[in-house]
């Protein structure tokens, strides 16, 4: 598949007509009986190009759909093997925290699960390409060593998968393996590179912004960034800025080359649970779990000015931008996976 054309960046005033004018589209997929309560979208990721949108789901359900085919006879699921023996009594369900498509390679997807296991996977073939196990399973566990948060490099050479434990876990591709471990001393909620794979972010329970040396994981800088938990981090396509996103509500920006916090948005009014920039950087989205707050606000980024807000009705919890153009991704509870300009 050919890389989609990027698009023409567009001034403030420019943005908010073009983007009313976008259809909301709605990808429903087929809930199995007994499993709809669980069925709500937790995680999502665009691939390289944009021709691919992949979401994970509570319940296991992992589905890569095309945004220009909203039907879901039209979309793919990846289904791992069951285990090989009934599981443990009491043993939690298996749930998907985290997919995220090759940074590089438009068709390879790595997902990870409460089961403990990170898997690579091909779209086009729906195979199973590897599995890698970064925590024990349920019924050896002292502790939580579920894998929840994923970064690839930018290279696409190596994944580095935090533990809820907040282990980190380097991934070599190319083996399958773990390469290399770290330990953080605080809870670690999130996790993503620099575009030259230099340093790491990664955010925490105290409501700062970690910045580690990559592949050292030395400490290089904290960006006291919020009063509460810090549980969301995005670096701009730019490279100008870090946003990060905490308990408190707020969307803290920060000017990666003298690292102060130029300004906060108000976006969810609610803890923000995930970030994501605009292709060009020009613009910001966040997602909240729960919260009075029923509007996906976006926020230009260098007036940190509100220029569009879409009604929801519920809180949206995970935000992706298309990676070359204004579509900007989202879910909402059990409204699944909707795409703002998804059909064209």
């Amino acid at each position: 598949m050919a890389p989609n054309q990027r698009g023409r960046s567009l001034a403030k005033d420019a943005f908010q007509p073009m983007f009313r004018k976008l259809k909301t589209c709605t990808y429903t997929d087929n809930v199995r009986p007994g499993v709809a309560a669980s069925h709500y979208i937790r995680t999502l990721s665009w691939n390289a190009t944009g021709g691919f949108i992949a979401t994970g789901a509570a319940d296991r359900t992992l589905r890569i759909w095309n945004p220009e085919r909203p039907n879901v006879k039209n979309s793919t699921e990846l289904r791992a093997p069951l285990p090989p023996s009934k599981p443990a009594p009491n043993t939690p369900p298996t749930a998907l925290e985290r997919v995220a498509f090759h940074p590089l390679n438009e068709h390879e997807l790595a997902s990870s699960s409460t089961d403990g296991l990170v898997r690579l996977w091909d779209v086009r073939s729906r195979a199973l390409t590897s599995t890698i196990r970064v925590g024990a399973p349920f019924v050896l566990r002292e502790r939580d060593e579920s894998p929840f948060t994923l970064a690839w490099t930018p290279d696409g050479t190596s994944l580095l998968a935090g533990r809820k434990d907040n282990l980190l876990c380097v991934i070599d591709r190319a083996t399958a393996t773990v390469r290399q471990t770290h330990q953080e001393p605080l809870q670690t909620n999130q996790c993503v590179f620099d575009w030259e794979g230099a340093c790491v972010y990664t955010t925490t329970g105290d409501g700062s912004v970690k910045i580690l040396r990559y592949p050292s994981f030395e400490p290089a800088l904290a960006l006291n960034a919020h009063t509460a938990s810090c549980m969301a981090v995005a670096y701009s396509p730019s490279g100008e800025y870090v946003a990060a996103g905490g308990g408190d509500a707020l969307v803290s920006l920060w000017d990666t080359s003298e690292w102060i916090c130029v300004r906060t948005l108000d976006l969810t009014g609610s803890a923000v649970k995930s970030i994501d920039f605009s292709f060009d950087g020009s613009y910001i989205a966040a997602g909240a779990e729960g919260g009075e707050e029923k509007r996906l606000n976006i926020a230009h980024v260098e007036s940190g000015e509100t220029v569009v807000s879409v009604e929801l009705g519920v809180p949206a919890l995970q935000v992706a931008w298309h990676p070359s153009r204004y579509v900007l991704a989202y879910s909402a509870d059990a409204q699944g996976l909707k795409i703002v300009g998804g059909m064209s």
